[in-house]
């Protein structure tokens, strides 16, 4: 701790004289869980020096109850009292958020150096959609009316995996339903929207529109009277 409290802050170390200042520790809170987390130290001058704080039966607790009520989604870091020159300072751990998408009243921060800013709109827009990438692309969602049954697994078996090994030039050691998940054709154990288009029994069974359709007509101009015309169903393939 001695060792810590020798450096000045930084992008992972914040010092807060009291926590009458529990405002700034929120925000800051947000900042580390959106960053790459960090450590919250109250009882500290910003040039390192050391003045201590004076906790009570209810302060830390009262602190929690802030950080918690203020944070979204809520936060509990570890908080600890530790000595240091004889002197009581609360230590507030922050560790990175897996989202990195944690609001303090309302608004998202993030840590710039030995500073806390507020994320700009364009940031916080950007965030939120690299959370719900997997959701907004229609390929990666799981198909949820398809179970495994649904997969032609002898087309698999019989013909798309010579033929990945033919271009591959690799040989399938795994079985089908680990060599689906690696394509991301199985998710969560449910065949996925990709899944049942490039190997279902029936793609048209879940995606009423998922055929193509082709026309020959006279000439170069599209007539009302049709020479040729054919809908090509089942999988992609």
């Amino acid at each position: 701790m001695n060792d810590f409290i020798s450096k000045r802050e930084n992008q992972s170390a914040e010092f807060k004289k009291s926590v009458g200042e529990w405002k700034e520790i929120v925000e800051t809170i947000s900042a580390f869980s959106n960053t790459r987390g960090g450590e919250i130290l109250v009882g500290m001058l910003n040039s390192g020096k050391v003045i201590g704080v004076k906790v009570g039966k209810d302060t830390i607790e009262d602190l929690t109850n802030k950080i918690v009520s203020n944070t979204d989604p809520k936060v509990y870091p570890k908080i600890s009292v530790e000595k240091v020159k004889g002197k009581c300072i609360i230590v507030i751990e922050v560790k990175e958020s897996a989202e990195k998408l944690v609001l303090a009243f309302g608004r998202p921060f993030k840590r710039v150096g030995k500073s806390t800013v507020r994320m700009s709109k364009d940031e916080y827009e950007r965030s939120i959609l690299e959370k719900h990438k997997d959701k907004l692309q229609f390929d990666k969602q799981i198909c949820e009316e398809a179970t495994l049954k649904d997969f032609d697994w002898n087309y698999i078996k019989e013909k798309f995996v010579p033929l990945y090994e033919k271009l591959s030039e690799k040989k399938i050691t795994g079985n089908l339903q680990s060599l689906l998940k690696s394509l991301g054709c199985i998710r969560e154990g449910e065949p996925t929207n990709a899944g049942i288009l490039l190997f279902g029994k029936e793609p048209q069974k879940f995606y009423m529109n998922a055929y193509i359709a082709l026309a020959r007509y006279r000439g170069e101009e599209v007539e009302t009277k049709r020479l040729d015309y054919k809908e090509f169903t089942g999988n992609l393939f």
